[in-house]
């Protein structure tokens, strides 16, 4: 048979409890630390929600106004005239009727009324007219003088004149 169990419910007085209560602080500290962690990684997961959201979201389309896309829309259809101007043409017909008493100043072409105008000086009406009559004759449809001047105030006296041209349908 076996000898009966004695249980002592009392603590010997002998042990220590400061190796205990380091390893309760120190788990303590280690979990607060960890709640500490998880909360930040969740603030920063909502951010994250939010912006990808915002990011993701459909933008409505701003309208613009009518009148700003007509304007745009009238501008643009220029700028294609503009381009489509028979450039070449114009610079060859432009050198041919070039002559060495005539300086031309400006050249303006005018896309929308396929006109062409030209200011230039000279010394003398003959000149002047001879100038014209050969821009006429130089591949354009017609040419016509617009305006004449004596420029005062330039010792030479010479004559500014201003010529229109328009051009020959493609």
């Amino acid at each position: 048979m076996r000898p009966p169990l004695q249980l002592d419910f009392v603590a010997p007085p002998g042990r220590s409890r400061v190796a205990g209560m380091l390893v309760l602080a120190a788990a303590l500290g280690l979990a607060s630390h960890l709640v500490l962690k998880y909360r930040d990684a969740q603030d920063r997961l909502r951010q994250l929600d939010t912006v990808a959201t915002m990011v993701s979201a459909p933008r409505p389309a701003r309208a613009l106004p009518r009148e700003r896309l007509e304007a745009e829309m009238k501008a643009a259809q220029a700028i294609v005239r503009q381009l489509a101007l028979p450039w070449a043409q114009l610079i060859d017909s432009l050198e041919r009727s070039a002559m060495r008493e005539v300086a031309v100043l400006h050249v303006q072409p005018d896309a929308q009324q396929r006109l062409l105008r030209v200011t230039a000086e000279t010394r003398g009406e003959e000149l002047m007219l001879e100038y014209v009559r050969r821009i006429g004759a130089s591949g354009f449809a017609e040419a016509h003088l617009v305006s004449h001047l004596v420029r005062e105030d330039d010792p030479q006296r010479p004559l500014q004149f201003s010529l229109q041209a328009s051009f020959r349908k493609p």
